[in-house]
This record gives structure tokens, C-alpha cells and sequence, in this order.
């Protein structure tokens, strides 16, 4: 039987111009052993400034693909680590966006540090920021909701679009007892805002931060502080908003005044409220039509931390999907004792 199209041997070779053969393979050919791993029955040989690829077609075809992307996004100032490669062949096996629109989309860059989308939801969860005036993100830990929406306000805020950003967060224990802190009332609450500063942290001069705290430029405070307020001209961020009420995601949603723009995020899988509804979930569903409105639901896929997060995060979907779909069963199978007795008597 003959072979098919795709496992016939192929060759390709990629002049490569304008950049140095250890930027494209990496220090001590990391992303050059990630190409081979990704690619598996593709040999890769650098010849010059010249790459060969040989080996099954698909793969060669993907590979030279690969490769092309590489060259483009270092080509853009763009410092490759083996994951960006990772995900690049996955946006290509997807028939996604080209990797370098998404990669190469910068935010703001500080201290050496550029800060970007680095999946394909993470960027549409980016231009739905850019074109809302709210945005809710939703998914799984890692997956940058928060720390791109800071990011956004860092930016808005250095092109003077707006006068302030505003941190919020409901505090709610997760799943533990702090009991009474010692302190301030901002000692009290530290423990529970610390998440935003750190990222504060890594997007400004720290030396500012505090200068632009006392002016009021930046403030970062519990949820609770919002009631009774307009706020205008300011970026606002609700971060952790699985632990909101109803009633309070309200409040805060109805907080919003002129030229201002408000970011929600939240994991609907790490809920920590004692008992009742959430008010992202129920937000979720009321608000889903709403005109200048917009869900991201973020993925493992776009989990940017360890590898291992991606796969912890699946299992648990795994687990919580075989647990909802038991409840639906045994559910309907309650429904239909309870119509059988009804039709016996």
C-alpha cells in the first residue's frame, strides 16, 4: 500500500538572516532540543546560516513553520524560552493565529521586563480589554487574568487615559481560619491584598509605588471600601470574584462612572464562600447580553506557570465533571422513583 502525503520523507532548508544561530537554538541549544522533542521524526541540522530540516512531511512542513515564527519574533526583540516554542507549534497544529502576532504584542516593558500575551486566549482576553469597558476573565490559576489586567492599568495609566487605578478584592479566608491580626487596620487586610502588590511590584519602580499610593494614584483596598463611591477616570481591577456575593458583585459593578473602565476576575472552580451563590457565576449568566460587556474564559491551555499547573488543572476539571455529571444522574434517577410512585398510586 502506498504511503500517504504525510508520512513520505521531506527536506526543507531556511536561510537564516539577520539573526545570530544562538539566538534561534538558544543557550546550550535549549529551544533547539525543544524543536527536536516537538518534532520528533524531524532531524535538524544548522549548515551556516542555513537550517535543514529532514524527515516525515507533516512534521517537516510544521517544523519549517516553527522555525519561520522563531526567526520572525526574534527578529521583533522577542527573547525565546523553550515554552514560547511549546506553545507556538500548538497554535500552528491548531490553524491559529500566526505565533508572532500573538507573542510579539507588548504591554509594557519595565526593568528589563516586557510584559505580554503569551497564549492565544490570553491575547483575545487583552484586545477584549482594549475594546470593553468591562471585561470579565474567568479560568483557572496561572493563566495571567490578573496580572495582564494590572499590566493594562499600568499602561492606561502611563498614557495618561486615566487618573488612577483601583485594586479591590472581597476578603474571604480560603478555606482557613486566620482568626484575630495584630495591627492596623492595613496590617489587617495586607494578608489578604498582598497578590496585587507583588504584582505591582514587577510592573513599576518600587520606589514609586508608595509615592503613588499616598497621592491616591494607586489604591489597593478591600472590596467592602467601594460601597457608596463613583469612580470616575480610573482603571478599576476586582481580582478573586468567585468570593463576592451577589449583592456586593452588584455594588461593584454599579461603582463604575465616567471614562472609566473595570476589569473582574475570578476562577469559578476555587470558590471559598462559606455558603451561597457566587456572584461571578450568577454574573455570568445574568449580564452574558449585555452591550459593551465581555466574558474571556481562559483555559489550562493558557496556563503560563510550571507545566505541572496545566495538568493539575485538568485532573481537577476531570474530577469536578464526573462528579456533576453522577449528581445529574443520580438526580434524574430520583426524579423517576418519585414519578413512578406517583403513577402506582
Amino acid at each position: 500500500m502506498p504511503n500517504s502525503s504525510a508520512d513520505r520523507l521531506s527536506t526543507a532548508r531556511i536561510e537564516v538572516e539577520g539573526v545570530l544561530m544562538v539566538a534561534l537554538f538558544g543557550t546550550e541549544d535549549r529551544l533547539l532540543k525543544t524543536l527536536e522533542t516537538t518534532y520528533p521524526e524531524v532531524e535538524v541540522h544548522a549548515r551556516g546560516n542555513s537550517v535543514v530540516l529532514k524527515g516525515k512531511a507533516a512534521q517537516v512542513s510544521a517544523a519549517q513553520l516553527l522555525v519561520q515564527e522563531m526567526i520572525e519574533l526574534i527578529r521583533a526583540g522577542k527573547d525565546l524560552l523553550p515554552q514560547d516554542l511549546t506553545r507556538s507549534a500548538k497554535m500552528i497544529h491548531d490553524g491559529e493565529l500566526k505565533p508572532a502576532d500573538v507573542l510579539s504584542q507588548s504591554i509594557i516593558s519595565s526593568r528589563g521586563k516586557t510584559i505580554r500575551p503569551k497564549t492565544l486566549g490570553q491575547k483575545t482576553y487583552v484586545d477584549a480589554i482594549d475594546n470593553n469597558t468591562i471585561v470579565f476573565g474567568i479560568g483557572p490559576a496561572g493563566t495571567g487574568k490578573t496580572y495582564l489586567a494590572m499590566a493594562k492599568a499600568v499602561q492606561a495609566l502611563q498614557r495618561k487615559e486615566i487618573s488612577r487605578i483601583i485594586l479591590t478584592r472581597p476578603a474571604v479566608e480560603a478555606g482557613e481560619k486566620l482568626g484575630f491580626l495584630p495591627g492596623t487596620l492595613n496590617d489587617k487586610i495586607d494578608p489578604y491584598l498582598r497578590p496585587l502588590f507583588d504584582a505591582l511590584h514587577d510592573m513599576l519602580d518600587p520606589e514609586s509605588i508608595p509615592k503613588l499610593m499616598t497621592s491616591g494614584t494607586i489604591e489597593v483596598a478591600p472590596l467592602a471600601y467601594m460601597r457608596g463611591r463613583t469612580l470616575n477616570d480610573a482603571f478599576i481591577i476586582l481580582d478573586e470574584a468567585q468570593n463576592t456575593t451577589p449583592e456586593q458583585m452588584k455594588m461593584f459593578l454599579t461603582r463604575l462612572g465616567f471614562n472609566s473602565k473595570m476589569i473582574v476576575t475570578g476562577d469559578v472552580t476555587q470558590i471559598d464562600l462559606p455558603n451561597g451563590t457566587s456572584g461571578l457565576r450568577l454574573a455570568a449568566e445574568v449580564l452574558k447580553d449585555v452591550e459593551d460587556m465581555h466574558f474571556s474564559t481562559l483555559t489550562s491551555e493558557d496556563v503560563v506557570r510550571h507545566t505541572l499547573v496545566a495538568k493539575i488543572v485538568d485532573a481537577y476539571s476531570k474530577h469536578d465533571d464526573a462528579k456533576l455529571a453522577k449528581k445529574a444522574a443520580d438526580n434524574e434517577a430520583a426524579q423517576k422513583r418519585i414519578a413512578k410512585k406517583a403513577t402506582d398510586k
